[in-house]
């Protein structure tokens, strides 16, 4: 199937909010001097995720076997819930903003015709570390959904999606994650405790004098 049969076949979510999608992508061309620093942001910011994430594992070395699980849990509920992210996006195959609506300003290239815009992969990957944190640290939550909210809107400044395509996003992810550190946190505690008994001790469990803390 030629790449322009696959554009016509796929989902147009243009009439979902392509005006709101338009009206940031107008506030792009007027704002040039931030295009180049949001299409940066838009991939190398994921990179701020990793540092949370990194962040909880060195905190939870010194607060436990259940908030170390929880911190090893993170990554792994990021993929499951980019990985279901996936599976919706060949599902509903929406075709990206920059086929939908090809006369919009996008800072972004347009990427191929079968990789499908809805949800965002870069906001599920946001907003499912946001989840994963929460169990094991609010205030890396928290700081986690400050950066999500601005991933997300660059997903849209640079005209890779539509704000429909984010939300959607944050809808599928949050759950997700949240339910796979929650099923982790229970199931693969033993796990963990044994593996702190073995040569990994080191990077489970900071020892100190003080009683190790719960997960909060």
């Amino acid at each position: 199937m030629t790449a322009a049969a696959t554009a016509r076949l796929a989902f147009d979510g243009s009439g979902i909010d392509g005006s709101l999608f338009t009206s940031v992508t107008d506030f792009a061309r007027e704002t040039k001097w931030l295009n180049t620093p949001m299409e940066v942001w838009t991939n190398l910011g994921l990179g701020v995720f990793a540092v949370l994430m990194v962040m909880g594992w060195w905190s939870a070395r010194r607060r436990g076997t259940e908030a170390m699980t929880v911190a090893l849990a993170a990554p792994v509920a990021v993929l499951t819930a980019f990985a279901a992210a996936e599976v919706v996006k060949k599902i509903v195959g929406e075709v990206r903003p920059c086929r939908s609506m090809p006369h919009a300003y996008l800072v972004d290239s347009c990427p191929a015709p079968t990789d499908y815009a809805f949800p965002s992969g870069h906001t599920t990957t946001a907003a499912a570390t946001v989840a994963a944190l929460f169990l094991l640290d609010r205030r890396l939550s928290a700081i986690a959904a400050v950066f999500a909210a601005v991933e997300g809107f660059t997903r849209v400044y640079v005209g890779a999606h539509y704000p429909h395509d984010v939300l959607g996003s944050a809808v599928l992810a949050l759950p997700v994650a949240y339910i796979t550190s929650l099923a982790l946190r229970r199931w693969a505690t033993p796990l963990v405790a044994a593996l702190n008994r073995g040569a990994l001790r080191p990077l489970l469990t900071a020892e100190s004098g003080t009683a190790p803390q719960h997960a909060r």
